[in-house]
């Protein structure tokens, strides 16, 4: 408040008489002063509130010169390629696909103690009781606040980069690709740099094989003691990164029927993972990755069960038990920028498993996965083009194999907005 303004106000409180309106706009005045004083003392305004609300419409031609499961009619996966002659009916079949569409929404929020941000995204790509068709499928529905996080999310064994810039919607065989409910904890990050640990929800699947149909096993499910354990170090340069990834998990199954065996048992399930993505120049990226385990087929993008039944001779008690199953996956892809409009990805990826013995001879041995692409961003947010496809089955011991070869053309239009709170 100016000295002027401060003795004109004494001048009037003393020379005039004390009306209700003249106690007004001194209380104004002294509001204003004291209001303007405190501002000029105050730091800047808390961030406000962020949403952004994103997602694509697709469409994919598939022409298939070849068949596979019907089902699974939209994507490339050897394990569903036929397994015997004519499984799937003959060859030859022409499919258009929406189900690669996607929404999302992810937000964040400034606090006193840090930011609090929150990701939900769903596809129409349905799966498991909903396979073949087209329904809402839930992908990501996290959060995290400082290091913690927890949700449904990408699992912290596989490395979500190595994946190439194709048309195919599911991807190469070969690398890891699972997204799992977990909570995780992320100790460090510095740049491209970070540290993730993680307790995911276990899951498995068997196979009794040639033993599938004997009443002793009817009765032997499943059980899942504990969660599965992952995590991974990533270790980002100018370059690119390399990450080294791991799970450890631990699965059981329990004999409910009370005979003269005991079918009961357990295994350990592990895997290690090494991937990276190399920068040759500023217009190529290397996707690489390989991975050795046992037991955890479950997290790889495309492979069969986790445990087989295997003989235990010399055990009368309990002649058959059950093997964590060998896996070996690899996947190396190249994706380059011709210029600002014109891209194309190429690689090829498989999957070896060391089959138990009393697995049927139809049983998944190994399965071979090869693309090639040339894509076009007319505008910004557009994106058509074509890929060759390849893919190749090997059963375990009957000498049978199939292949499918595959054009896809696709159209993509993506969308995104962002929205500020107050």
């Amino acid at each position: 408040m100016t000295t002027r303004t401060s003795h004109w106000l004494r001048y009037r409180l003393v020379h005039l008489p004390a009306t209700p309106w003249l106690l007004a706009c001194a209380l104004v005045l002294l509001a204003t002063h004291a209001r303007a004083q405190g501002q000029a003392g105050q730091g800047p305004p808390a961030p406000k509130p962020g949403l952004e609300i994103y997602g694509f419409g697709q469409a994919d031609a598939i022409v298939d010169f070849d068949t596979n499961n019907p089902d699974w009619y939209d994507v490339m996966r050897p394990s569903k390629l036929p397994a015997f002659r004519n499984e799937f009916g003959q060859d030859g079949h022409f499919y258009l696909s929406p189900r690669q569409s996607r929404f999302g929404a992810k937000g964040e929020l400034e606090t006193d103690h840090g930011p609090v941000k929150g990701v939900f995204e769903f596809d129409m790509f349905g799966v498991g009781a909903f396979a073949g068709e087209t329904t809402i499928r839930l992908r990501h529905a996290w959060g995290q606040w400082r290091q913690v996080g927890g949700g449904l999310t990408n699992s912290q064994f596989m490395d979500v980069d190595v994946f190439p810039n194709i048309l195919d919607y599911w991807g190469p065989n070969g690398m890891l690709f699972f997204r799992n409910t977990q909570v995780f904890w992320e100790p460090y990050v510095n740049g491209d740099s970070n540290i993730r640990v993680a307790i995911e929800n276990p899951g498995a699947s068997g196979d009794a094989g040639r033993l599938a149909n004997r009443v002793e096993l009817s009765n032997v499910v499943g059980r899942f003691p504990a969660p599965d354990f992952t995590g991974h170090y990533r270790m980002g340069r100018g370059w690119g990164y390399v990450q080294v990834g791991g799970a450890l998990r631990y699965l059981a199954w329990d004999d409910r029927l009370e005979d003269q065996f005991d079918l009961s048992g357990h295994v350990w399930g592990w895997g290690i993972s090494l991937s990276s993505n190399v920068k040759p120049t500023s217009n190529d990226v290397l996707r690489l990755q390989v991975i050795y385990g046992k037991g955890v087929e479950n997290y790889f993008n495309d492979a069969p069960i986790d445990v087989g039944a295997e003989r235990n001779p010399g055990d009368p008690r309990t002649p058959v038990t059950g093997e964590a199953l060998q896996d070996v996956g690899i996947s190396a892809y190249l994706d380059h920028n011709w210029n600002s409009r014109w891209s194309s990805a190429i690689g090829y990826a498989s999957v070896n498993i060391e089959n138990s013995d009393l697995q049927l001879p139809a049983a998944f041995h190994e399965g071979e996965y090869a693309s090639a692409n040339l894509l076009w961003a007319p505008v910004t947010n557009v994106m058509m083009g074509g890929e060759l496809q390849w893919l190749h089955r090997e059963n375990f011991s009957d000498g049978f194999e199939s292949t499918d070869r595959r054009l896809q053309f696709s159209f993509k239009y993506s969308f995104s907005a962002k929205v500020t709170g107050e």
